[in-house]
């Protein structure tokens, strides 16, 4: 029942944020709600992790460097590529470069999950573009955005240290210590941080809604191009570096799927509503295609799995 419930994620985000575009007065008096909740899905990822998942460093170190540069070189760039493209004004640039500078999501560790990937590899990929992401976002930030606006680098780092580091840290040192109490509430920490995700999109839509009436189709066209093609880039370089499938699929999540909360909430401290529409659409979209992905990815499992069952058998029936 819990995972079904996690599995429809997309469902809930799309329909949260139907009402909240239809009735926003319901929801706009929440946005001072918005950097706690997503302080609430930091703290969850912590609790998730042990130590001994960062062992994958060394076990895997060529997967997760190459999943950490792809994440921090190819959505950058590719974002900023699309801006030029579609020619998009300032305050949607920026929501764009904001969302192709920051971590990966949490989300791509759900999709993962139901992809039938490597999931303790995209948990330890996500903490650590995290954890780096607290240095390395605000200097793309500056890098590909201070032609467009002024960039309060020192200031953004301070609140990501706050409201990023602070809270896995935290999750990580509690679920150290405090283990088998953390241990009995595992199972709905992926339905927290899903609720916390739904919420921050749900507020954004309100507070956003005549921008997003006004605005057209143009950033959800960019929105889709940036995640398909993180998605893809993902995928085939790593099969190009010769890794196997699940790690093909663990990456491609990882580099397709942002931190778009992280890039709403950074966008409503530090510039404008209207930047936290790329974002706000990106967390809609990004749940839509990463399921779709995953059940595509998870049947393909399945139906391999059938068929080397059956050559198997037929195998078995052949004389010696």
């Amino acid at each position: 029942m819990l995972n079904r419930a996690i599995q429809l994620f997309p469902l809930w985000t799309l329909l949260l944020s139907t009402v909240a575009y239809l009735t926003p007065e319901h929801f706009t008096p929440f946005k001072s709600a918005i950097i706690p909740l997503l302080t609430v899905i930091m703290l969850s990822m912590g609790l998730t992790l042990t130590w001994s998942d960062f062992n994958k460093v060394m076990q895997a170190p060529k997967a997760i460097l190459l999943g950490v540069l792809l994440q921090y070189l190819v959505m950058p760039v590719v974002a900023l590529i699309i801006v030029f493209m579609l020619k998009l004004d300032d305050s949607f640039s920026l929501g764009m470069i904001l969302v192709g500078c920051v971590a990966g999501g949490t989300a791509s560790n759900v999709m993962c999950f139901l992809a039938k990937g490597d999931v303790a590899l995209s948990i330890t990929m996500t903490a650590i573009s995290t954890l780096l992401g607290v240095l390395i976002t605000p200097f793309l930030i500056s890098l590909y955005a201070q032609q467009l606006v002024d960039i309060p680098t020192q200031a953004m780092i301070l609140n990501l240290l706050k409201i990023v580091l602070a809270p896995v840290v935290l999750g990580l040192l509690i679920n150290t210590f405090l283990q088998n109490q953390v241990a009995k509430v595992h199972r709905i920490l992926p339905l927290v941080s899903m609720f916390a995700i739904v919420s921050i999109i749900a507020i954004i839509v309100a507070l956003n809604k005549s921008h997003i009436t006004a605005v057209g189709p143009i950033i959800l066209i960019a929105v889709i191009m940036h995640n398909g093609i993180g998605l893809l880039s993902g995928y085939w370089v790593a099969r190009w570096c010769g890794f196997g499938e699940e790690i093909c699929r663990t990456i491609a999540f990882e580099v397709g799927l942002q931190n778009s909360g992280l890039a709403v909430a950074l966008a409503m401290k530090f510039f404008s509503p209207a930047a936290a529409i790329a974002g706000t659409l990106f967390s809609i979209w990004h749940n839509i295609s990463g399921s779709m992905l995953a059940s595509y990815w998870s049947k393909r499992r399945v139906k391999a799995q059938e068929e080397d069952q059956a050559t198997s058998t037929e195998c078995a029936r052949l004389p010696d």
